[in-house]
């Protein structure tokens, strides 16, 4: 680790992020309500200017600052430009369902915020901070995933708020039984004195403090509210709700597992493995027969974050580990949100039965379809298909050669119920064309698609700037 200083310009894109959404709540509340969507510009111009900053401390030597209480590497890095990039794409999904909507900046606003939780959470070494960045990840997602106002909404915002109040008291409980274990909340000196603590202290408080982040990665057996949440929530809110909290959790999750947990008393690669198992086969499962397609990829990202915990429950026992989390997460995130943005792009249609005949209507739409199912499958040339690789790679080596081989079964299993989707898509059907399409959102799925497959061939150059300092 290089230099520590408390020079606000190393979190530059945090700053940039909440600048806007002050900004932005400022603006809404005297803007006319047709020209509210110059706050989202304005969250797209932080989430650009982000990742600008991003690329440009990643190409220097690591270093924390605030004392040690957040850390620049290739971590917080990579989480930056997936995270940002993310909130650039669902910015796009949200831009004409919320257009001229009475609370339309809000909505915006709202998003910046749990999008900056999801940044504090992936570059903090430290536990307050790490609850911080929880609680603001956590309080505007509830608020957008009841946006609607509608009786869904509202069971979804209801549901995700009582399940995340519980799960947070239990993650501050975990911080104050390990603070007291290792009399210390930062991570560089709690590393080393929790394996001198009494272990009884130690496993509680951690059980706690997994209980949090799990919640925020939406794995089993914190999962309970993923599926009512999705339904419920719009479809712009869920692609939100399933990527970039996501991305934050994964990253904090292969930080404790490095730095903080590995050595405890807390067996960590044999519980992460065991979480991981339970989510990939548990959501794996319960997709298989869903016809309501947001319930469908709500089951579908709880299998997934099964398969991004494989490199996480070998954290710090194989140097396969981050870059195959750190890729992983970015191909996921834009698999997943090309996947929403058909969901959005075609509003009206709910069930697996209303895509019948999509690739009549709208080819490029049905093979972006196409792309992101089979490439949360793990179909080369897909990114997924590099990141589930390198995934299985960093379980064998690290030991988890079980996890890998379970994984493979998940993946092949996990097949069928894409293709109940995939099969009505590119039939011919006979209906009419689809009603009250997003221009916008279409040209997101087209996006994420080609950056999906980009993303799989340039695997190559990418994979090495992860494993340690992007300066290197």
């Amino acid at each position: 680790m290089g230099d520590m200083n408390e020079n606000p310009l190393d979190i530059l894109p945090e700053v940039l992020l909440a600048g806007s959404a002050v900004t932005g709540l400022l603006l809404g509340a005297w803007l006319p309500r047709r020209r509210q969507w110059l706050v989202g510009l304005l969250a797209a111009l932080a989430a650009g200017g982000g990742i600008v900053a991003a690329a440009v401390a990643a190409s220097r030597p690591d270093l924390t600052a605030f004392g040690e209480a957040f850390t620049v590497d290739a971590i917080t890095g990579t989480s930056r430009i997936v995270v940002l990039g993310a909130v650039l794409l669902v910015l796009a999904l949200f831009a004409r369902p919320f257009h001229a909507h009475p609370r339309e900046s809000e909505a915006y606003v709202l998003l910046q915020l749990s999008a900056l939780g999801a940044l504090v959470m992936a570059g903090t070494q430290d536990l307050l901070l790490l609850a911080a960045g929880y609680l603001l990840a956590s309080v505007p997602a509830y608020t957008l995933a009841g946006f609607r106002k509608d009786g869904p909404g509202t069971e979804a915002a209801l549901k995700y708020y009582v399940i995340g109040a519980l799960l947070g008291v239990l993650m501050l409980a975990g911080i104050t039984l390990l603070y007291a274990a290792g009399r210390a909340t930062g991570y560089p000196p709690l590393g080393p004195a929790l394996p001198e603590a009494p272990r009884a202290l130690v496993a509680a408080g951690a059980v706690g403090l997994l209980a949090g982040v799990l919640f925020k990665a939406g794995a089993v057996p914190a999962h309970f509210w993923v599926p009512d949440a999705i339904q419920g929530s719009s479809a712009p809110a869920a692609a939100f709700l399933t990527t970039i909290p996501k991305v934050g959790a994964l990253a904090a999750l292969l930080r404790l597992g490095e730095t903080v947990l590995t050595d405890g008393a807390m067996p960590w690669a044999a519980v992460i493995s065991v979480v991981a198992a339970a989510s990939m086969t548990l959501g794996n499962l319960a997709a298989f027969f869903q016809d309501d397609v947001k319930r469908l990829l709500a089951y579908s990202t709880i299998s997934q974050v099964g398969y991004l915990l494989l490199p996480v429950a070998v954290a710090g026992r194989s140097v396969l580990a981050q870059p195959a989390l750190l890729y992983y997460a970015a191909a996921y995130a834009v698999t997943n949100l090309g996947a929403f943005a058909v969901v959005c792009a075609l509003p009206r249609a709910t069930r697996l039965a209303d895509y019948r005949g999509l690739v009549r209507h709208r080819p490029l739409l049905a093979a972006s379809l196409v792309v992101c199912l089979l490439g949360l499958v793990g179909t080369p040339p897909t990114a997924v298909f590099v990141g589930k690789l390198e995934a299985f790679s960093a379980a064998f080596d690290g030991g988890h050669g079980w996890l890998a081989v379970l994984a493979a079964v998940n993946t092949v299993a996990s097949v069928f119920y894409y293709l109940r989707w995939i099969v009505p898509a590119v039939s011919r059907g006979d209906g009419a064309a689809p009603a009250a399409e997003d221009g916008l959102a279409r040209s997101v799925a087209y996006t994420a698609a080609a950056i999906s497959l980009g993303l799989g061939t340039a695997a190559g150059p990418v994979l090495p700037v992860l494993g340690g300092s992007l300066a290197a």
